[in-house]
């Protein structure tokens, strides 16, 4: 299979990895040092389930480089989504399927408006990666996928994906629910991702820290507040889940904070943003949230100032 990864980072890294150790005829889109690293000498992936070398693949920064494709793991930054879609339209056929590895809930509807609904499989992904120097991925714990179609069907699309996943050694679930999955994640997302940054704290001292748990039990609730403005019911029971969860983790360092260590932008919108425009326009509060927003806009706006810079 013909297959594009759009952002090569840690998660289009990983899953791009081993669909090319697979088999299959992987391109991987990507810039600055990381591609330059790519291009001399592959993509390693470092993993407790074996390392992985990949030299026999495609690696660009332009899209039209790659030609037509059956497959695009979709990975960029959810403050990407819109110009990442324009620019992969060189690589979409009308038997291109789409599948979005990224976080929040509402970058599938993005997609939908440039390519229609049939061809995006949003998706939830459960992996602890990071890009530990450009061209390689450190690979710490899981790296599964639960993904399903946007009208909240299974069908050939998604169970040829399951197949084509499964085969590739890369767990995965297609769902008829996957609007729930992405607000669920949602649920450990907002809360975990800003406090993380806030308090510069990584998820076992956050779990360990009483002070720190109740506001992230707060944040859930406000994000089960707005889930519901969505018709999509989250029990309370996700939340003490959600504690548990991440008292797995151990020392992980969630993405926003790896971003906000490495002066990169924030997803601060997707995590949070989305929490109180929904919140807002249904006439309830979000005041954690809208603390949270608040605060990390001000981180993200200095990252982007030093940058220009």
């Amino acid at each position: 299979m013909r297959i594009a990864v759009m952002g090569s980072g840690a998660v289009g890294g990983h899953f791009g990895a081993k669909l090319a150790a697979a088999g299959h005829q992987v391109a991987f889109i990507a810039r600055g040092k990381h591609l330059a690293a790519l291009q001399m000498h592959g993509l390693k992936v470092i993993s407790p389930n074996g390392d992985l070398n990949i030299h026999r693949a495609q690696f660009t920064a332009d899209a039209q480089e790659v030609g037509k494709v059956e497959l695009i793991l979709f990975c960029v930054k959810s403050y990407d989504t819109e110009i990442a879609a324009e620019a992969v339209k060189p690589i979409v056929s009308d038997k291109t399927t789409i599948l979005s590895l990224q976080n929040g809930i509402d970058n599938p509807e993005k997609l939908a408006r440039v390519y229609g609904a049939d061809r995006i499989l949003p998706a939830v992904v459960y992996v602890g990666a990071q890009m530990s120097a450009p061209g390689v991925i450190s690979h710490s714990t899981g790296g599964r996928i639960i993904f399903g179609q946007m009208d909240g069907t299974v069908g050939d699309a998604a169970k040829a994906l399951v197949q084509t996943l499964t085969a590739a050694r890369i767990p995965c679930e297609a769902s008829a629910e996957i609007g729930k999955v992405q607000w669920t994640k949602l649920l450990w997302n907002a809360p975990i991702c800003a406090i993380s940054c806030l308090a510069r704290a990584n998820t076992k001292q956050i779990v360990e820290s009483a002070s720190l748990t109740k506001l992230a039990l707060d944040c859930m609730a406000e994000v089960q507040a707005a889930a519901r403005t969505q018709a999509v019911e989250l029990a309370r029971q996700i939340f003490d889940d959600t504690i548990e969860f991440s008292k797995t983790l151990g020392n992980f360092k969630p993405s926003m904070l790896q971003d906000l260590e490495a002066n990169k932008p924030l997803e601060y919108e997707a995590f949070n943003g989305i929490v109180v425009k929904l919140l807002e326009a249904a006439g309830e509060p979000a005041p954690i949230n809208k603390t949270f927003y608040a605060t990390l806009k001000f981180l993200d706006d200095r990252i982007r100032r030093a940058a220009q810079h």
